[in-house]
């Protein structure tokens, strides 16, 4: 009953006003309407500011019929069995009996009327029964059953690996492939939405990324040193999919007019001369599995410098950056307890590396002292006081008799969250040992107190060796510029992988869980 009410007051106000004509305006870039028929331009006029399709227009490629109502002072637009009424100098629209806000009223322009644009996602679209997507950024207007999802890319070099992250949405079949000196993204579409695919400057292994010489196809040219990718996919909220490539450099630069590879390195064996694949697979038995925890996120920044470094920002590129060099050198699948700039409780960043069976935790951090002058990276292993008497005494877990469905009973063996860590303490010793004498030797400076003990609750329920590693101190100048610059953080990633490295060649359990 309200909302009839509001359509009616709406319908009476217009027949009290006068019909606004508007100032001459430049005409904006027009929209394409596309679908699977045809692609066919969409005029706009901007008026006041705003952006406005004409009507006749809309009507012509709707197959809408409009109607001025002069003695009420409205417009009635007809779509198939839908009615929607607007009031020339009202914001709103009463589409079939529910009332909908519009940036501007209906403007008048000779015999012309004009409707501003989102009056085809706001009012015509919802009560369509052939689908009508506006599409601002591209400036599209997608009609039918037509595939086109948007794609977006963007680049991150990682030492001698550049990595390629390409969103999609919605989620929609593809396949990467290696086409002489390009690496080519098909997807199963009509055609493709492309967003930003700038590269930001090329690297050794790529040098552009464009549409490619399809409509369903991106390109990734590649750079004179390319020798192997990897391509994984990674679902995202609302649909989306995310496509990770992994570009690899050779280890030695190819002569001049050398030939371009033309096969991944995996998994087809290099042929005689070749440069030699990059993988360092681990023997049977070795890590499957590492989790990577990026201390804090979200309204959580954790440590900040004089400069504005933000402990959370520095913690997750350093992440992103061990995460691919693991996965380019050890062929070990690495997972982040997260990828992006959000919140995530201490107890779940343990859990995901439990659920998943995570042979090693790493927790990166940078540090933060009231005393300017203290710098330096740490490495901490669990220390169990303040957990109680139970979470000190070693325990291999209590089994428990549970039943299952369809009868009978099942074993399981049962650990409080508070005692997973206690059981691998010995192995996260040798672990944080390990890390610091890599740290060490790769020229990380070290705080005076390189390796210690602390009851950080993020490990007390790792279920495997785990270890935090504060990578320095952003109250300190010196640590804070050099923590914010690839450089530094490049030498982390290697000092870490080569502590992952000197931790399993000596330890016999290392991946045996």
């Amino acid at each position: 009953m309200k909302v009839r009410v509001q359509a009616a007051a709406l319908i009476a106000a217009a027949c009290c006003l006068s019909i606004v004509l508007p100032a001459q305006q430049p005409s904006s870039a027009p929209y394409t309407v596309v679908s699977r028929e045809a692609r066919r331009p969409l005029p706009v006029r901007v008026v006041s500011g705003q952006e406005m399709f004409a009507l006749d227009d809309l009507a012509r490629l709707f197959n809408l019929t409009v109607r001025e109502d002069t003695a009420a002072g409205a417009l009635t637009v007809t779509a198939g069995t839908q009615t929607i009424v607007l009031s020339p100098q009202q914001p709103l629209a009463s589409v079939a009996g529910r009332m909908i806000s519009l940036p501007v009223a209906p403007v008048r322009d000779g015999r012309a009327w004009f409707v501003p644009v989102d009056f085809v996602s706001r009012a015509l679209a919802p009560g369509s029964a052939t689908r009508i997507e506006l599409r601002k950024p591209s400036r599209l207007v997608l009609t039918g059953d037509i595939r086109m999802p948007r794609v977006a890319a963007r680049v991150e070099p990682l030492g001698s690996l550049t990595r390629v992250t390409i969103d999609v949405a919605p989620s929609t079949p593809h396949t990467v492939s290696q086409e002489g000196s390009r690496l080519i993204v098909r997807f199963d579409a009509d055609a493709l939405d492309p967003g930003d695919l700038r590269v930001p400057a090329p690297t050794e292994t790529l040098q552009a990324i464009r549409p490619g010489d399809t409509p369903q196809t991106l390109a990734l040219d590649l750079g004179p040193r390319f020798a192997s990718f990897r391509a994984a996919d990674q679902a995202v909220p609302a649909g989306g999919t995310r496509i990770v490539i992994d570009l690899q450099a050779q280890t030695e630069a190819a002569p001049p007019g050398a030939p371009q590879p033309q096969q991944p390195a995996p998994p087809a064996p290099p042929a005689p001369g070749e440069t030699p694949p990059l993988l360092d697979l681990p023997p049977p038995g070795g890590l499957r599995t590492i989790v990577i925890d990026a201390g804090h996120g979200g309204d959580d920044a954790g440590a900040r410098g004089a400069q504005g470094t933000l402990e959370k920002n520095v913690t997750l590129s350093v992440a992103r950056r061990l995460k691919g060099s693991i996965e380019a050198r050890l062929g070990v699948r690495v997972l982040l307890t997260r990828d992006g700039d959000g919140a995530v409780p201490a107890d779940q960043r343990a859990a995901l590396a439990n659920n998943n069976k995570a042979d090693l935790f790493i927790s990166l951090h940078a540090n933060a002292s009231v005393r300017p002058g203290v710098a330096g990276a740490e490495v901490f292993y669990l220390s169990l006081e303040g957990y109680g008497a139970p979470a000190q005494r070693p325990t291999q877990g209590s089994p428990e008799a549970l039943p299952v469905v369809g009868g009978g009973v099942r074993t399981i063996e049962i650990t409080p969250w508070e005692m997973a860590q206690t059981r691998h303490v010995p192995e996260s010793t040798a672990f944080a040992r390990a890390m610091e004498a890599a740290l060490r030797e790769r020229g990380v400076p070290m705080s005076a107190r390189a390796l210690q003990q602390a009851p950080f609750r993020v490990l007390v329920g790792a279920n495997m060796p785990a270890v935090l590693v504060e990578m320095g101190f952003l109250t300190n100048a010196q640590d804070e510029q050099r923590l914010a610059g690839d450089g530094q953080q490049n030498a982390l990633v290697q000092a870490l992988l080569d502590g992952i490295l000197r931790y399993r060649s000596t330890s016999p359990s290392a991946g045996t869980r």
